[in-house]
């Protein structure tokens, strides 16, 4: 074997071993269960752990106590006792209670999928404003989780003769901490927030287009191939964190392009409004360039997922482009000559499928492409040009950049 598969077969087989579980609510398709879990594996890949099994259970909701019913909870057991598992990692977000009875119950660490997303922002943080950010939504999720953290103090005897005094001293002593270092974070991102906005004021005459989409679609590559810029780009959830701003000029008009976090199901609310800042260029923006990946077997629950959080923080009525990227990566299923059977939607073509988005979505504008091929990228620029001309000569009639 040559030394660097070596190297990488030995990496691989040092990642920690981690298992999976949900909960398949009642009117949940069994299909759209197992896509979350696909993410969820896809997270903990990014975190660095491998998933050694998954477990799920359909309930009409999860148990107050375990979040799974109490057979599924043993089985979850017995598996972890005769495997080298270090954690298991529930699709929802966990009460801080039924972490505390799940770890109680199992003996070994307990993370939801809340925590594993703010894991691997944590991670993925770079710059100190980034930092800050992940930070504060870290001691937001931490606070309310606290008691189950000192259950080691609480066996101890305080000085007052009671059971657990001194365990509890340390909560409230720890809680006053989290709470002043929160405040005092806040205090970073507000004095952040206001120097970035008035960045975004003093930017003159020019207009700006936002990317936008699902984590890992290809917003950051798709940043590259415009601006002709270095922005990091990887195929692993969350990449970029840090929105990027660039000036670009297509022919005679220059604008600005920012790149933004990428969205995805169940973001944290914690993220959401430690990210205000990063998302506020969403929110400014004259023009968001929803990038899809058409290669996802559920692209179209995606696009919903995004939409949503649009509406969500305000930039839900403003212009789309929408780019679907990756069609090199498309694939379907051909259906034999004789099949008389109906057609379903993997049985389509790639010429099928964007005639009937097209069809149904005549109100926005959308093109196909692919960004590592630069199939199609030249009516790319062309059509990003027209729209970015008109809003630009709406808003500034008299500008000389287009005469």
């Amino acid at each position: 074997m040559e030394k660097g598969k070596l190297a990488e077969s030995l990496a691989e087989n040092d990642r920690e071993q981690v298992v999976l579980a949900a909960v398949v609510r009642d009117r949940q398709e069994m299909r759209e269960a197992e896509e979350y879990l696909d993410e969820l594996r896809f997270l903990a890949e990014t975190a660095g752990l491998e998933t050694a099994a998954t477990f799920t259970q359909k309930l009409p909701y999860p148990d107050k106590r375990t979040f799974v019913g109490s057979g599924k909870l043993q089985e979850i057991k017995e598996y972890i006792a005769d495997s080298a598992v270090s954690a298991v990692i529930f699709d929802d977000e966990l009460s801080p209670s039924q972490t505390r009875n799940l770890e109680k119950e199992l003996g070994i660490k307990i993370l939801d999928r809340t925590r594993l997303i703010l894991d691997i922002f944590a991670q993925r943080a770079t710059t100190a404003y980034a930092k800050t950010q992940v930070e504060l939504a870290q001691l937001q999720y931490l606070l309310p989780r606290l008691t189950g953290m000192w259950t080691h103090l609480e066996r101890q005897r305080g000085g007052t003769g009671t059971r657990g005094g001194a365990g509890e001293r340390e909560i409230e002593t720890d809680r006053r901490i989290i709470r002043d270092r929160i405040a005092r974070l806040k205090e970073q991102l507000v004095k952040v927030d206001r120097q970035m906005a008035t960045q975004r004021s003093g930017r003159g005459s020019l207009v700006r287009v936002a990317l936008v989409g699902y984590t890992n679609v290809g917003k950051s590559t798709m940043m590259n191939m415009l601006s002709k810029s270095e922005v990091f780009a990887e195929n692993k959830l969350f990449a970029t964190l840090d929105t990027t701003v660039r000036k670009v000029v297509l022919e005679n008009l220059p604008f600005l392009l920012s790149d933004t976090v990428g969205f995805i199901r169940k973001l944290p609310t914690q993220l959401v409004e430690s990210f205000k800042s990063t998302l506020d260029e969403v929110r400014e923006a004259d023009l968001l360039l929803h990038v899809v990946d058409i290669s996802h077997p559920n692209f179209e629950d995606q696009i919903s997922v995004v939409n949503q959080t649009l509406r969500d923080i305000g930039a839900g009525d403003k212009p789309v482009f929408l780019i679907f990227n990756k069609i090199d990566a498309y694939t379907y299923v051909k259906r034999d000559e004789d099949d008389l059977m109906p057609g379903t939607r993997e049985n389509w073509t790639l010429e099928q499928l964007q005639k009937s988005w097209i069809a149904r979505n005549s109100g926005v504008p959308c093109i196909f492409i692919s960004a590592r091929n630069r199939t199609n990228i030249d009516k790319l620029r062309k059509d990003l040009y027209g729209m970015v001309r008109e809003i630009h000569e709406g808003r500034y009639p008299f500008n000389n950049y287009l005469y």
